[in-house]
């Protein structure tokens, strides 16, 4: 009888979380009490490619007195200086810490201008340290000037820092090919080598800029002899152990990745495979830390449906053809939307093909969002420009009609606040590894709940590649917010949630399937990751970066 819970937990440290996972089964007792709570001060620490100091010391004080500059020593207050040290907290928020030197028993009344049309005052007695929060509404960078006055005499001094916000925003790219091994667009025209990499540049082709600090890529693997995967990470740094692409012996398979970009400005992406690969880059969008778009995750939202009409006619995508679907201004999403994120799936294909989604008022490009092949149910997840109608197109391009699902999970816009902070990736569990945190195959019908950030509001959603492997039947993967507590999963009074309908990723028998997913945290910080099918798989989830909001 499967009538138990298994929970097996242990701490997970990334930028701003704690991860938290346990394994629910149907027809749950109460679990036993899962593992750590990682103290804030060391998310902190693990932040560090993210958040900085900012510092300008005391001797860059300028001083005035009267209206005039004067000599240290002509002061009244001589040694009045201030020393300034600011540092990210959150993608858009910074913490201030105005040092004041000062002879003793002095009143000296400090001004903050942030350097956003807004500014704070502070009071300091004597020498003192004063520690002062500010969050800007806009991502970019700042100069923050500090003015003190001594109270007794009119003695100002004044120092600046400059700082820069920690998140970054996204801005919307047609989708543009920068790699292709088979033709040698941005490479040689060769397959990559087993256990070696090809370097993608990033900032500064065409019309991207420098500085951009992640990229949202769909990488495409074909023309495969043995089976492998295909791990996409910053160069100048350590190959991590997460993979973005998985794939066997014959397959073209997609999925889409949000990939730090290395401080030259490129991108590695790696064959972990045993055989040579053709490997294919598609771009369609970046960030950077300059105000865009920020994003809005959502519970899935199905707004297409070929199989029953929704949002389109009733009847499969004729070959070589596309259907238009609304996406701002509908179904309870706003207008002034610039990009979606949604999980494309096809089911029923006549034959072999692939899907392309692209920013109404444009033609066509080359890159491709789903590949698939006859009668197969395939999903990958697509971040795609929205066009000035609030539209975007989604295009048949095999020569035989297919049945097409669009599920929306999230979308960019001005309006929006989460702004994404990257991480080196980071391994959050994998139940085929005895040493993690979860061990053990999933059942089915039945899901992994993480506790992300129920401790810690601020962030709103998470960028995750999701991968179903040891697959003993058909299936499919769906991820969504729990709608219990981490204090229910403690003392046992957590509900058993809806089992989602919506699908991350679709897989049959022995295959092994990864998809991108941007996870939102819902109300109660707890994603849950669905086995939905009859069978027990292992799941293991890598994740590349979150949201952080205003």
């Amino acid at each position: 009888m499967r009538n138990r819970r298994l929970v097996i937990s242990a701490a997970v440290v990334a930028a701003g979380v704690g991860l938290i996972p346990g394994v629910a089964q149907a027809d749950p007792v109460a679990p036993a009490k899962p593992g750590v709570t990682v103290p804030d001060a060391d998310l902190k620490k693990a932040a560090a490619e993210n958040f900085k100091t900012f510092k300008s010391s005391a001797d860059r004080s300028v001083r005035t007195s009267g209206g005039k500059a004067t000599a240290q020593s002509e002061a009244a207050n001589p040694s009045l200086a201030v020393d300034l040290a600011a540092w990210n907290v959150s993608a858009h928020s910074l913490e201030l810490d105005t040092t004041v030197t000062s002879e003793p028993n002095r009143y000296v009344d400090a001004v903050i201008n942030w350097g956003d049309g807004t500014t704070s005052n502070e009071t300091a007695y004597g020498s003192t340290t004063m520690t002062t929060a500010h969050n800007y509404a806009e991502l970019g960078t700042y100069t923050i000037t500090v003015t003190a006055t001594d109270r007794a005499d009119g003695t100002t001094v004044t120092n600046t820092v400059e700082i820069l916000t920690a998140g970054s925003d996204f801005t919307p790219h047609s989708p543009t090919r920068l790699l292709d091994t088979r033709s040698g667009i941005g490479g040689a025209k060769a397959k990559i080598k087993p256990y070696t990499t090809a370097r993608v540049q990033i900032a500064g082709n065409g019309s991207i800029p420098a500085g951009v600090t992640s990229v949202v890529l769909n990488l495409t693997v074909t023309n495969t002899t043995s089976g492998g995967h295909v791990t996409a990470f910053p160069s100048g740094t350590a190959r991590p152990i997460t993979s973005n692409v998985n794939f066997v012996a014959g397959q073209t398979v997609p999925n889409l990745a949000v990939v730090t970009v290395g401080q030259d400005g490129y991108v590695e992406l790696y064959n972990g495979g045993w055989e040579s690969i053709d490997l294919i880059a598609d771009v369609t969008g970046y960030f950077a830390k300059a105000a865009a778009s920020g994003y809005t995750p959502i519970s899935p939202i199905r707004f297409a449906d070929t199989r029953e009409g929704l949002g389109t006619a009733k009847g499969q995508v004729a070959g070589q053809s596309s259907f238009g679907l609304q996406i701002g201004n509908s179904r309870g999403l706003p207008a002034g939307i610039t990009a979606v994120a949604l999980n494309v799936t096809v089911t029923n294909p006549r034959e072999a093909g692939h899907l392309t989604a692209y920013p109404s008022g444009q033609a066509a490009p080359s890159a491709s969002n789903v590949n698939f092949s006859a009668g197969q149910t395939i999903a990958n997840s697509v971040i795609v420009p929205v066009g000035p109608d609030g539209k975007i197109n989604i295009r048949n391009g095999a020569w035989a009609g297919t049945d097409v699902i669009v599920d929306v999970v999230g979308y960019y816009s001005e309006a929006s606040e989460g702004a994404y902070l990257r991480l080196n990736p980071k391994r959050v569990f994998d139940t085929r590894d005895p040493a993690g945190s979860v061990y053990g195959p999933v059942w089915g019908r039945s899901y992994i709940w993480v506790d992300f950030a129920s401790e810690w509001p601020n962030d709103i959603g998470y960028v995750l590649n999701t991968t179903a492997t040891n697959t003993a039947g058909p299936g499919f993967v769906a991820v969504a917010p729990d709608p219990n507590y981490r204090w229910q999963y403690d003392n046992g009074s957590e509900t058993w949630p809806a089992a989602p309908t919506s699908s991350t990723l679709n897989f049959t028998a022995g295959k092994t399937v990864p998809n991108l997913v941007q996870a939102s945290t819902g109300n109660t910080g707890i994603v849950d990751f669905w086995n939905q099918s009859d069978d027990d798989i292992d799941m293991i989830v890598d994740m590349f970066g979150y949201y952080d909001k205003n």
